[in-house]
């Protein structure tokens, strides 16, 4: 197959909400929201990333806003395709017009099927690249949160996206045990609208959900008084209308999806064996991904697991640095298949 050219590595989360990319030498050169808008009478795609997901809410009948990544894997392929060889072409701008075809290492979900995997590779490759080398997304998260992966120490990460919740536990450069659930931060999304809409029969759209959830969002119970005005649509008149409500309000309604997460630790941890449970005691639960973010959940795993959580110091670029370093080790993956808990496809 020949030597890996590093000179073209790219590192690709594509994640469910945002798809970041990470070049070597540069580090993370782009991070946009994984939307694309599409005239569905033309079939043109109109815009992506971040100039088509401020047409979420907004647009005529004839445009279309896709997300084409639905809970960490691909829901439309082509649009997929078409999505990341804009970002790839984005992020490779400045490199010379004769420059080759990019290899990309990606990360996909620890739960995912061969299909679903191998249908992540295929349209890597649509897109323009030359090989596509999927790492699991829970082993590049700690990668990039720096956790000592290739020691004979356990390590655990919970990485939060917009689809999934990643955890893990990790030691000597493969997954030991592992939970992917598809309940992460477009659920606590859903779970505001779902709340808003039953409580004040208030209809808001997903923007306003995810700015109510960075700006009051918390997990467990609030002791603060801090209230946020809301502006939706009135279900009862049809109106628009403006209402207020409390951060201790929004904490109850993300309460089945923070429990849901927590769950997924638990469990993971019953099944990790002895030595390495002593070593995350010792060593601590990381968080990392978007919704890491979410007030107090930290303190909340903490109290439910009766061991010390920290947040990486950079949650939403952790997976993508994560993917991006791990390209240094690719002659390691093609040796050793079984480094994550998928298998590297050549």
């Amino acid at each position: 197959m020949g030597r890996f050219s590093f000179s073209q590595d790219l590192g690709i989360d594509l994640g469910t909400a945002n798809t970041l990319v990470f070049v070597k030498g540069k580090g993370v050169v782009l991070r946009e929201p994984s939307v694309v808008a599409k005239n569905i009478e033309t079939g043109n795609i109109e815009a992506v990333g971040s100039s088509a997901r401020n047409m979420i809410g907004r647009t005529p009948g004839n445009i279309s806003v896709i997300r084409p990544m639905k809970d960490g894997v691909i829901a439309d392929y082509d649009t997929t395709a078409i999505m990341m060889k804009y970002y790839i072409k984005k992020a490779m701008r400045q490199r010379s017009f004769f420059a080759k075809k990019p290899n990309v290492m990606i990360c996909v979900p620890s739960g995912i099927t061969m299909v679903e995997e191998r249908a992540v590779i295929d349209a890597t490759k649509q897109a323009g690249a030359k090989e596509a080398f999927p790492i699991a997304e829970p082993f590049a998260a700690a990668i990039g949160a720096g956790l000592p992966v290739w020691e004979p120490t356990g390590s655990m990460i919970v990485d939060i996206g917009g689809g999934t919740t990643e955890v893990a536990v990790i030691s000597l450069g493969g997954i030991v045990t592992s939970q992917s659930i598809r309940t992460a931060g477009d659920d606590m999304d859903e779970a505001i609208i779902s709340y808003i809409r039953k409580n004040y029969s208030l209809m808001i759209g997903e923007r306003s959900a995810e700015s109510i959830k960075m700006d009051i969002g918390a997990a467990g119970e609030i002791n603060e008084d801090v209230k946020m005005d809301i502006r939706g649509r009135d279900l009862l008149s049809g109106l628009p209308k403006t209402i207020t409500i409390s951060a201790e309000e929004i904490a109850s309604s993300l309460k089945d999806t923070v429990d849901a997460i927590i769950d997924a630790v638990k469990n993971t941890l019953e099944k990790t064996p002895p030595e390495l449970a002593a070593d995350i005691m010792d060593r601590g639960i990381v968080l990392s991904g978007g919704g890491a973010l979410l007030r107090n959940l930290d303190q909340v795993i903490s109290d439910e697991t009766k061991m010390p959580v920290f947040v990486t110091d950079d949650p939403l670029d952790s997976v993508a640095i994560g993917t991006g370093k791990s390209l240094e080790y690719i002659q390691h993956f093609r040796s050793h298949p079984n480094v994550s808990s998928r298998p590297m496809i050549d």
